[in-house]
C-alpha cells in the first residue's frame, strides 16, 4: 500500500539556533520517528528560522508559505514535531487552518481534527500569558526585596527546577516502561499497538493525555 505524501515543517526561532542546528534536528527526527510509524513519507521538508511572533507571521516566514503551497499542489497534510511550531498565537493558527490546508503535529498524534488544535492552541497562548504575567509579578517581587537580578544564585535555581522536571520526566518514564514491555510479549510489535495497549489499560500519559505511536518512541528512547 503506497504511503501518503507528508510535508514536514521545521522552524527554530533565533539565527542563533538556525546556525547552530539547535532543535532543528531534534524536529526532524520526530517528525521522521512519526512518518514512519503513521505510514507517511515525507516528501518535502521546510526550514525555517524566524520569530513567529504577532498575528501576521506568515509574511515574515517564507519557508511555511511555500510548505502551504507545495502540500496545496500534492493535496496532503503539512507536518510539524510540536503545534508551537507553528505559532504559539491561537489567530494565527486559526489564519492558516483559512488556507484549507490540513496540518498533523507529530506531539499530538494524526486522528487531532482543526476544532482540537484550535483547542490546544488556544490553552498553548493562555499558558504562554500566564506564565508571562507570573514571570513579571516575580521578578517585581524579587526586585523589591532587593535581589539582583541577574544574580547567578537565579540561573542556579532556574536549572535546579530544569533538573527537577527531567528528574520526573525519567522516573516516569522507568514506570511505564515495564508495562510496555509486557504489552510487546502479549504481541503488541508496533508503537501503535503498544499505544493501544496503554490506552486500554486506562494508564495516562505524563501529562495526562492518550498514548500515540509517537508518544511511546518518545519514552523508549529514554529507556
Amino acid at each position: 500500500m503506497p504511503k501518503a505524501p507528508l510535508i514536514t515543517y521545521i522552524r527554530v526561532s533565533t539565527s542563533g539556533q538556525g546556525r547552530s542546528g539547535l532543535g532543528i534536528e531534534a524536529q526532524r527526527h520526530t517528525l521522521a520517528h512519526f512518518a514512519l510509524t503513521e505510514g507517511y513519507e515525507v516528501s518535502y521538508e521546510f526550514v525555517e528560522v524566524e520569530t513567529g511572533k504577532g498575528s501576521d507571521a506568515l509574511d515574515r516566514r517564507p519557508q511555511l508559505r511555500a510548505a502551504l503551497t507545495a502540500a496545496r499542489k500534492l493535496k496532503c497534510h503539512v507536518g510539524v514535531a510540536k503545534l508551537d511550531r507553528l505559532s504559539r498565537d491561537v489567530h494565527f493558527i486559526s489564519g492558516l487552518m483559512a488556507h484549507k490546508v490540513p496540518f498533523v503535529v507529530a506531539e499530538l498524534g494524526p486522528d487531532v481534527d482543526p476544532f482540537v488544535l484550535h483547542l490546544f492552541a488556544a490553552l498553548a497562548e493562555k499558558e504562554r500569558t500566564l506564565i508571562s504575567t507570573r514571570t513579571r509579578q516575580a521578578l517585581s517581587a524579587a526586585k523589591a526585596r532587593g535581589v539582583t537580578l541577574g544574580n547567578p544564585r537565579l540561573h542556579v535555581a532556574r536549572r535546579t527546577a530544569v533538573d527537577v522536571v527531567k528528574a520526573e520526566a525519567e522516573r516516569y518514564a522507568a514506570n511505564v516502561i515495564p508495562i510496555i514491555r509486557e504489552a510487546q510479549k502479549a504481541g503488541a510489535s508496533t508503537l501503535r499497538q503498544v499505544a493501544d495497549a496503554l490506552n486500554a489499560r486506562g494508564i495516562p500519559t505524563a501529562r495526562g493525555g492518550q498514548w500515540y505511536a509517537q508518544s511511546v518512541a518518545n519514552i523508549l528512547e529514554r529507556a
